[in-house]
């Protein structure tokens, strides 16, 4: 059929289709998400007009923002649907490039589609054009490539025929899975072809499940059979499986304690005897006990990263890594023994292969005894006390007042020690904390992607001062689409966590909170958040402390869910009380004169 290039996109688009999480049948691209320019309004947004009825458009109003939004569609479906954004070229486009980040370094799919330059170059150079003076063939949407899993630009209209077969592969492959990113020359969307009908059949994209290698298998099955403390840890890859129930089985029939990394959080059921807690930086000292004592560790869908590890110094020097990765890059990190293939399948067939072998049931037990004193820490923390709120008290306010189908999420600053360390899971893979990335402003952009993707229960997003201002426009996208969810705005005057980073590494306070930062001012302002949010449409909750907070936020509740838009909930916050894991964190140090002069043992040099 002669359709233009867009025509055809859209078209295939429409065409493809999901297993979902619940096993029902649904739209792989629920919708798109767009900022229309020059480069693609008359391409990309008339083909979109004409299938308004199929295919839901949602306005942005930051191109970071709305593709973030994207990114929290797919956390919110277990990547079994894609996240779509469009935007003009040059600065529209590259403002989604840090977007494009976080679903790389989340192994998230997410399809961009950023207008480029003319492919013909007869009008040479175009509003917004960047003009590489050594590479005529360079535009600006080069910058993706570095953070793109697949990268296409589309210079002519039968290119669509290869291009997306490979698109689809990447975005649904569990190995492979990232951002996509076709760049579209806005000469070449208007531009016409005869496509092949085939190209869109109706396709049902299931998540493939590659078996393991039987010999990898084998290995790992001895390497266990050996091990005298072996601990199960549980990352993304297992939800993302839906192995959840698989590996809780795993579990309890080999009676292995159970760790769970950042994105493996709410996995396992909080109270499990064998729920030994999260692992890392911002996890528990109950699983880095544990870790520490391990002499195999069984790393199911997990990448490793240095929070999870803390810096690789929360493993024995002598632990025995056995990895099951989809990907072979994650599983065979820091010589791991690699098993390569789906969560699902290679723990039902690892446990087939154990048989009736267990761990020691003294092991075992240490789960649970270091689980519940790693929870007496919490509920001291969440006691309330003289003085302004902490992290752990919003988070225990939130965590008594939620429900099985709810959703939590935080991305950046103190709040994911807070939420991955103390929340109690109160539903199966009900937690979403964007910390691949650490990307500040997704709290706020990713919960209107979430709330578009789950509208059943609540979405509550916990976000600092700092991430609130920096990209707080799509609170008026979601108030004015009408999808609700909840903020809940910690106010502690500043970049506290990373305050905290610079005191704990020997440097004084410089550029975070708001007294160490350069002013003009005696009295400087001070943001209103409350009234800024209530301008973008939003309901608002202010709570003047922490009694005052659960009623907030039960009305912010409400609100989100028959009002239809974003309900705020704003509280001040302690700046230097948090959470304790005991892990380590490498960062950059000063060398030591410097240091020992911003202790103030030394005069300046």
């Amino acid at each position: 059929m002669r359709l233009t290039t867009a025509q055809a996109l859209v078209r295939w688009l429409l065409a493809q289709r999901a297993e979902l999480p619940d096993g029902s049948e649904g739209p792989l691209f629920p919708g798109v998400f767009a900022i229309f320019g020059h480069g693609n309004v008359l391409g990309v947004g008339a083909a979109l007009a004409e299938v308004r009825d199929r295919l839901p458009v949602w306005r942005g109003h930051t191109e970071q923002g709305m593709a973030l939004a994207a990114v929290g569609v797919a956390k919110a479906t277990h990547r079994r649907q894609v996240g779509v954004a469009t935007s003009s070229i040059g600065p529209g486009a590259l403002n989604m490039v840090t977007a494009a980040g976080v679903a790389h370094a989340n192994r998230l799919p997410l399809l961009l589609l950023p207008g480029d330059v003319f492919a013909s170059r007869a009008p040479d150079p175009v509003l917004q054009q960047v003009e590489h003076f050594g590479d005529a063939t360079a535009t600006a949407n080069d910058a993706f490539r570095a953070v793109s899993r697949y990268f296409d630009r589309i210079t002519r209209p039968e290119q669509l025929v290869a291009a997306l077969p490979q698109v689809a592969r990447v975005l649904t492959d569990p190995a492979d899975c990232g951002p996509v990113v076709l760049a579209l020359p806005q000469d070449v969307q208007a531009e016409s072809h005869d496509f092949p009908d085939a190209l869109f059949a109706p396709v049902l994209h299931r998540p493939p499940r590659p078996r393991p290698d039987t010999a990898a298998l084998g290995r790992a099955g001895e390497v266990l059979r050996a091990a005298r403390k072996p601990l199960l840890l549980l990352g993304g890859g297992v939800r993302y499986s839906g192995a959840a129930g698989r590996a809780v089985r795993f579990a309890e029939r080999h009676l292995l304690p159970v760790a769970e990394t950042t994105a493996g959080r709410t996995l396992v059921p909080h109270a499990h005897p064998l729920h030994v807690g999260p692992l890392g930086v911002t996890g528990s000292a109950s699983a880095n006990t544990l870790a520490g004592a391990a002499d195999v560790v069984l790393a199911v869908g997990t990448r490793l990263q240095d929070f999870t590890t803390a810096s690789w110094t929360v493993f024995s020097p002598e632990v025995r890594l056995v990895a099951v990765n989809a990907a072979r890059f994650d599983a065979v990190k820091h010589g791991a023994l690699s098993v390569v293939g789906d969560a699902d399948e290679a723990l039902r067939e690892l446990t087939d292969l154990l048989g009736d072998w267990r761990a020691d049931k003294a092991w075992s037990a240490r789960a649970a005894v270091e689980r519940a004193a790693w929870d007496c820490y919490v509920d001291s923390l969440r006691e309330p006390k003289p003085g302004l709120p902490t992290y752990a008290q919003v988070v225990g306010v939130v965590n008594e007042l939620s429900e099985a189908a709810d959703y939590v999420m935080t991305a950046s600053g103190g709040l994911p020690g807070e939420l991955v360390g103390g929340w109690r899971a109160v539903g199966a893979a009900t937690m979403d904390v964007e910390y691949g990335f650490s990307c500040m402003g997704y709290e706020l952009a990713g919960a209107w992607g979430a709330a578009i993707a789950r509208p059943e229960g609540v979405v509550t997003t916990l976000l600092g001062d700092g991430s609130y201002l920096m990209l707080n426009s799509e609170l008026f996208s979601a108030a004015f689409a009408g999808h609700g969810f909840v903020a809940v705005v910690c106010d502690n005057d500043g970049y506290a966590v990373i305050h905290r980073l610079q005191n704990q590494h020997g440097a004084a306070g410089f550029n975070n909170l708001y007294p160490d930062c350069l002013t003009a001012h005696a009295d400087p302002p001070r943001a209103d958040f409350a009234a800024h949010a209530a301008s973008l449409g939003c309901a608002v909750f202010p709570a003047a402390d922490l009694d005052a907070l659960p009623a907030a936020y039960r009305a912010a509740r409400e609100a989100a869910r028959t009002q239809r838009r974003p309900a705020v909930v704003v509280v001040r916050t302690h700046p230097s009380a948090w959470t304790e894991a005991g892990a380590r964190w490498e960062v950059g140090v000063a060398d030591p004169a410097l240091k020992a002069h911003q202790l103030g043992y030394l005069t300046p040099p």
